[in-house]
């Protein structure tokens, strides 16, 4: 998994590439509590994303609940793949997604 950051102000957006799984969420989670501090608009580029797991899915649930506190947070670029993950699970009603 590849994580790419483009931060402009307080708008952060991490564009994930590749599998998120268990052996790489915490690779994410770590990212997220070194950036998230004065972010207020997260996004989550996901157009290169092959594959998500319930791993990956604890960390975007914490990354929204953090964000709910202190700004907002979208996923974009998801793939059909990821979409029928999301919606399976729920999380399209969590997520902000575009």
């Amino acid at each position: 998994m590849t994580i790419n950051k483009t931060k402009d102000g307080k708008a952060l957006t991490l564009a994930v590439e590749g599998r998120l799984d268990t052996i790489t969420a915490p690779d994410l989670e770590a990212v997220l509590k070194e950036e998230l501090d004065d972010v207020g608009e997260l996004t989550f580029d996901f157009s290169s994303l092959e594959y998500i797991s319930s791993a990956g899915l604890r960390v975007l649930l914490s990354a929204q609940k953090r964000m709910n506190a202190q700004g907002s947070m979208k996923v974009t670029g998801v793939s059909e793949i990821i979409m029928e993950i999301f919606e399976v699970t729920g999380f399209s009603d969590i997520l902000t997604i575009e």
